[in-house]
Parts: C-alpha cells; structure tokens; sequence
C-alpha cells in the first residue's frame, strides 16, 4: 500500500499541473515575422519619394516597427531606422496599410512585426 501512495502523488501533482495549463488562456498579443505581416496585407500604398531626398540623390531602407491590431490596423508605429527625409514618406504612406487580423485558435489577436520601406532612386542606363 506503501507504493501506492507513493505513485499517487505525483500523479496527483502532474494531473492539477495539467488542470492549471488548460485554463490559461492563449496569448493576446504575438511577434510574427515580416513575410507572415506581409501575407496579411490587404491594402498597401506606395511612399511618395520626397523630392528634396530625389535631388539630393538620397535613397534606402526605412525600417518601422508595428503593432498590427484585432482590426488589421497598424498602431504603435516607431522608427527603427532610416534617413529622416524619408522617413516620414514612409510613415504616411505605412499608415494607410490594412492588414487581414491575425488569427490563433480561432481568435484575433494583435502581433507585433517590422517592416521595411524601400527608397531607390533609378540610374538610367544608355543603350546603344
């Protein structure tokens, strides 16, 4: 009997354990990857290249950090990096993306993702 007992509380422990994660509720807020951002993108506006940055031969990457919420709305915009002439191009234009909600176990929940905004001037090349 001795053995029995001894068997049976752990077992005990490892059943409550169990019990304890089945009703945490999943996770309300994720980090997903750019690409997997970019396959919920719905609606996506093109950044309009500032013309001071154009005269000056400025151009790259402007990368922002995001928050994509239950609504697929972009909130808590931050900069990451980027020439601050374009970064405000790219900020207005980001702005107006909408992205399909992402969804775990059946529920919206709002992720956090990068994404990068490409600047680049175009170099004319003669043909013969």
């Amino acid at each position: 009997m001795p053995i029995i007992r001894f068997l049976a509380i752990p077992a005990l422990v490892v059943l409550a354990a169990f019990a304890v994660a089945q009703d945490n509720p999943p996770p309300k807020h994720l980090r997903v990857s750019s690409g997997v951002a970019n396959s919920l993108k719905i609606h996506d506006v093109e950044p309009h290249y500032p013309r001071e940055a154009q005269k000056k031969g400025i151009q790259g990457d402007v990368i922002l950090q995001a928050t994509i919420d239950t609504k697929g709305n972009l909130t808590n915009l931050k900069i990451v990096q980027g020439d601050p002439i374009l970064v405000s191009a790219a900020v207005d234009a980001v702005k107006k993306w909408k992205y399909r909600p992402y969804i775990l176990n059946g529920e919206p929940v709002d992720v956090d993702t990068t994404t990068k905004v490409q600047f680049h001037l175009l170099t004319c090349v003669d043909r013969p």
